[in-house]
């Protein structure tokens, strides 16, 4: 059986598995959101970055791809995911429905923000969420990396964010005023 991942934030630019197919996808009733404190990966414990997750919304549309995992993979690249995605149980896999813009339905994991984990912080204003990608910093670099990537790659796919296009120049003038 195929596995399907939904794929919004940083599995579009670095899967980290063996991606047979990609198509552009819409997952119901969740929206893309910096909700979810980095600790690990794009900050500290000291200085938490932030990073993207899937916030339920009913309602909502998220536009993402669903990623197949290349045929016999599928058992390694559940544990990949798991081991990268659920590193600190902020996040809950999930198996949901995503329309594929091809017409078909699939079923995919996808990784949402769990809302009673400590790491969560829905509604933070979009200046406050500027304010620590501009300074946080992790194991996997600099928070506004993340954002940049994240940013650029789902222009490239024909994806734009305007919340993010907002946040990435707002985090290049906060960064370029500390350089100055």
């Amino acid at each position: 059986m195929p596995l399907w991942v939904f794929g919004y934030g940083s599995l579009l630019w670095n899967p980290g598995f063996d991606v047979a197919e990609g198509v552009h996808a819409i997952l119901p009733d969740y929206h893309r959101s910096f909700c979810m404190r980095s600790i690990h990966h794009r900050g500290s414990i000291a200085a938490p970055g932030l990073v993207l997750a899937l916030d339920e919304s009913p309602g909502a549309l998220c536009k993402g791809l669903a990623l197949r995992a290349a045929p016999g993979t599928e058992e390694a690249t559940l544990a990949y995911l798991r081991e990268r995605e659920l590193v600190s149980s902020a996040y809950l896999e999930m198996r949901l429905r995503v329309d594929l813009r091809d017409g078909r339905r699939i079923e995919a994991v996808t990784y949402v923000i769990d809302p009673d984990h400590v790491q969560y912080c829905g509604g933070l204003p979009l200046e406050e969420q500027a304010e620590i990608i501009a300074r946080a910093s992790g194991g996997m670099g600099p928070n506004r990396q993340y954002l940049e990537n994240t940013s650029a790659h789902l222009d490239q796919i024909g994806i734009p964010d305007a919340e993010l296009h907002w946040l990435r120049d707002r985090v290049r003038d906060l960064t370029d005023n500390r350089l100055a």
